[in-house]
């Protein structure tokens, strides 16, 4: 068997469902043509250098899982806790690129832990992956994120988009039509670690701590939580589990200009009710939406920073990356 070993992960941007995939709720995200590939040969030990980073990764095989926060640079704490939860991992001596802006909100570190995990061995479902990859990523930042990211690059299909309920894990694979283009605008960098991320995961779980989970909660329970910034918070994610089903329907009917208009309440609810948006953010949402031909346009990710992205006809000349939808992780050699 061969000791070379060539991997390619996907970056995601999220069309629709922000803030809803930690409460088991739905999310409409889609693999993207920006990648992470990492290419080496097996070896004992973990050394990988990056095309971004000027300093290599060097992990031992037997590193503490209580040591993962000591690893430098810090982009090898994703790879140290990707090999920690990895049982019988092989080392490799490999190089990582990426074209996956990074800090933009486009899950360069899901793509990652995904690519490291299949480089050092891992076998096993899209599933299985994606759990392993969210694991790693808690570990190696502290910050309690949902399962969208992984669970999408490792499972998304070519030419589709995945509708995904992040409470059963059920993945719908939901067609990207041919007449309708996706541009992503980066627009500020961000970092979920030292935001108010944590804060949304914990304001949530307070609301379900009082009217049950949120992923089946309805408008009138949400009104029965008296704490103003509690109800808001419970608020935007009641109701973008709603908008996520909205878009869905719409995007099957060719329904492109109520599609865009779940996208724009999406951000409004984004900006209003979860305080999450930024004043650049909301201004590069109204600028798209003043081009000819955009149907819709949201900030997408965790929010405080990242991208926009837009719903266009093919003719627009809305400035920005033009994604196409993308088949997931694969082990390429």
């Amino acid at each position: 068997m061969s000791s070379s070993i060539e991997v390619r992960a996907p970056g995601r941007v999220n069309l629709i469902g922000d803030h809803t995939d930690y409460t088991g709720g739905l999310v409409f995200p889609m693999a993207i043509d920006r990648w992470t590939d990492l290419s080496g040969v097996k070896s004992r030990t973990i050394r990988l250098t990056s095309d971004a980073e000027a300093d290599p990764v060097v992990i031992p095989l037997d590193l503490d899982p209580a040591d993962i926060a000591k690893v430098e640079p810090s982009w090898g704490r994703f790879v140290a806790a990707v090999a920690a939860e990895l049982v019988e991992p092989h080392g490799i001596d490999g190089r990582i690129s990426t074209t996956i802006p990074v800090g933009a909100g486009l899950s360069s570190s899901a793509a990652l832990e995904v690519a490291v995990a299949l480089a050092l061995g891992f076998d096993g479902t899209p599933r299985e992956l994606a759990e392993l990859a969210r694991r790693a990523e808690h570990a190696a930042t502290g910050v309690p994120t949902g399962i969208m990211d992984q669970l999408c690059i490792a499972s998304a299909i070519d030419g589709h988009a995945t509708l995904i309920d992040c409470h059963s894990l059920d993945i719908a694979h939901v067609p990207v039509p041919d007449d309708l283009v996706v541009v992503v605008r980066f627009v500020a960098h961000r970092t979920l670690e030292g935001s108010g991320y944590a804060a949304r995961v914990g304001e949530c779980a307070a609301a379900e701590a009082l009217i049950g989970p949120l992923r089946t909660a309805d408008l009138d329970a949400v009104a029965s939580i008296d704490d103003e910034v509690i109800r808001r918070r419970a608020r935007h994610v009641v109701t973008e589990n709603g908008r996520v089903r909205e878009f869905a329907a719409a995007l099957a009917h060719g329904d492109y200009v109520a599609a865009g208009a779940a996208m724009v309440a999406s951000h409004e609810s984004l900006r209003a009710e979860f305080e999450v948006s930024t004043p650049i953010m909301d201004a590069a949402v109204r600028e798209a939406l003043d081009q000819p031909g955009v149907f819709g346009c949201r900030m997408t990710g965790g929010g405080f920073g990242g991208c926009v992205v837009a719903l266009c006809r093919p003719d627009t000349s809305l400035d920005g990356m033009r994604v196409q939808a993308v088949a997931g992780a694969a082990l390429r050699r």
